[in-house]
């Protein structure tokens, strides 16, 4: 198993500048990967470009370009610059996105979200293969017919032969659709104790073109906190992102993380992290959350257990373990980087 850096949403200047110190200490510690995100503030492509001008092998991955943003030539364009800058360290991480951005922010509706996923994918292979691009879909039509518009071909090549592609999913189809297209699987709040039920639509997906969960990197998102200190103030460094996910990430009924926790067990409790924060609850809510949720998805506490839980990733299949440093500054991202690195072996 391998160990990867998620800097997450950029939420200041200052946070964006500090970016490339966790990443260049990731690859002083010996992590194959960093990740960066998007939501509304920073895209997640432009980090990493610059990432790539001051590193030299950590893998560069993005986590993720959200489908509604770029049309899929645009992805494709964005995805060969960075593969080029970055000398073929490139990994393309795709994703739905939500209702309230795709549509309150990139003005894109939120539906058909298989088939869209599912075209995307299709149309991105070919651009990237650099063929000429020609698709007939019911999401996407490559040229329009009755335009002026011809099939081109990308003008730049990829270093890489096939950049790989990871999909971010958590419902039961768009897992399934990640196991029959995708190179990568990026699951978040992802439980070891419940891998096999997580694993299983995967594994369903895999089937439909012959595959096995061998031939697809599973890379679940985890946050660490750690320290020899008082284990509930660990905890509490995680719950505000915690809150967000399951309480604000979606509506009241269409809620993928709510859902998700759910099916561990915890429906109550995470319906009532949903109600407070969507009252605007945010600190109530946190604080709703079980610390035995928040140990179940997480890194938390001293190195021993921290090696404890890296271990359950591993004994499941996990082939990419990406955390998420819970720190308020980059010296304390640093140490967990630290920890993190040794716990693992």
């Amino acid at each position: 198993m391998k160990l990867g850096v998620h800097v997450g949403y950029v939420v200041s200047r200052d946070h964006l500048f500090d970016q490339l110190q966790t990443v260049k200490a990731a690859e002083e510690f010996g992590f194959d990967s960093a990740w960066t995100a998007e939501a509304y503030g920073s895209d997640a492509a432009t980090p990493l470009a610059w990432f790539a001008s001051q590193t030299s092998n950590i893998k560069l991955g993005a986590a993720i370009f959200q489908i509604p943003g770029r049309t899929p030539g645009n992805c494709a364009m964005t995805a060969t610059t960075l593969d080029c800058l970055s000398d073929g360290r490139f990994i393309l991480g795709l994703g739905s996105s939500g209702p309230q951005v795709a549509e309150g922010w990139h003005g894109q509706p939120f539906a058909h979200q298989i088939q869209r996923t599912r075209e995307y994918i299709e149309i991105l292979r070919m651009m990237l293969g650099r063929e000429r691009t020609e698709y007939d879909g019911e999401i996407y039509k490559l040229p329009l017919p009755d335009g002026l518009g011809k099939p081109l071909k990308i003008m730049l090549p990829p270093v890489q032969e096939r950049i790989p592609i990871y999909l971010a999913a958590i419902g039961p189809n768009n897992t399934a659709l990640a196991g029959e297209l995708a190179d990568g699987w990026l699951p978040y709040l992802y439980a070891p104790e419940h891998a096999a039920g997580l694993n299983e639509n995967l594994a369903t997906g895999a089937a439909r073109t012959g595959r096995s969960l061998d031939e697809i990197a599973i890379s679940p998102s985890v946050f660490a906190a750690t320290g020899d200190g008082d284990i509930a103030s660990l905890r509490d460094a995680i719950r505000p992102i915690m809150a967000l996910y399951i309480g604000g990430m979606g509506a009241r009924g269409k809620n993928f993380y709510t859902r998700l926790v759910s099916s561990y067990g915890y429906e109550e409790q995470a319906l009532k992290v949903q109600d407070l924060y969507l009252d605007k609850k945010y600190v109530e809510a946190g604080a709703a959350l079980p610390d035995e949720l928040i140990d179940l998805v997480s890194l938390v506490g001293d190195r021993d257990r921290v090696a404890d839980r890296i271990a359950a990733y591993r004994d499941v299949g996990v082939d990419n373990l990406l955390i998420v440093p819970m720190a308020a500054d980059e010296a304390g991202r640093r140490e967990i980087m630290r920890t993190v690195a040794e716990a693992a072996g």
